[in-house]
C-alpha cells in the first residue's frame, strides 16, 4: 500500500512539474511570468482577483494544480485497477487519455470555473494537445500502473 500510494504521488510530482514547465516555456518568450501562470490556475476558484493577490494567490494556484495531477493520476489507477488493456499498454492508453484529460479540463472544467475565457490561440492548443498526451497522459498511466499491486503471476 505504502509502494502504491508514492507511486501516485510521485507521478502527481512528475506531471505537475512536467505540464507547469512546458506552460512557463511556452509563455515565458512571450511575456508570461510564472507567478501569472499559476495565478491564472488559481483563477478557477477565485475569478480576476487571484491576479491582485500576489505570491499568496500563486502558491494557492500551485496547491491546485498539483491536487489536478493528483487526480489524474488517481483517475486512470481506478481505471487500470478493473481495465487490463490500460495495465498492459499505459503507452498508448496514456496518450489517449492525455487527450480525455486536455477535453474535461478545457471543455468542461475551465468553463465551469471562475476563470474567464481565454482568447483563442491555435499554436497554444495544438501545443497543449500534444503535451496533454505526451507530458500528462503518459506519465499519469506509467505511475499508476506502477502503483498497482503485482499480478500473482509475477510472483515467484
Amino acid at each position: 500500500m505504502k509502494r502504491s500510494a508514492a507511486a501516485l504521488f510521485a507521478g502527481a510530482a512528475v506531471v505537475g512539474t512536467l505540464d507547469l514547465l512546458f506552460a512557463i516555456g511556452f509563455w515565458l518568450p512571450q511575456g508570461g511570468a510564472p507567478i501569472r501562470i499559476l495565478q491564472s490556475i488559481a483563477a478557477g476558484v477565485l475569478g480576476p482577483a487571484s491576479f491582485t493577490g500576489g505570491t499568496r494567490t500563486a502558491l494557492l494556484g500551485c496547491f491546485l494544480h498539483y491536487f489536478i495531477a493528483f487526480a489524474i493520476v488517481f483517475v486512470y489507477w481506478l481505471a487500470a485497477r478493473r481495465i487490463e488493456s490500460l495495465r498492459r499498454r499505459p503507452i498508448l492508453w496514456g496518450a489517449l487519455y492525455g487527450i480525455g484529460v486536455y477535453v474535461v479540463m478545457n471543455y468542461i472544467v475551465v468553463p465551469l470555473s471562475a476563470a474567464r475565457p481565454s482568447r483563442f490561440n491555435l499554436v497554444w492548443i495544438v501545443s497543449s494537445v500534444i503535451a496533454h498526451m505526451f507530458l500528462i497522459g503518459v506519465p499519469a498511466a506509467i505511475a499508476a500502473t506502477m502503483a498497482l499491486p503485482r499480478a500473482t503471476t509475477d510472483q515467484r
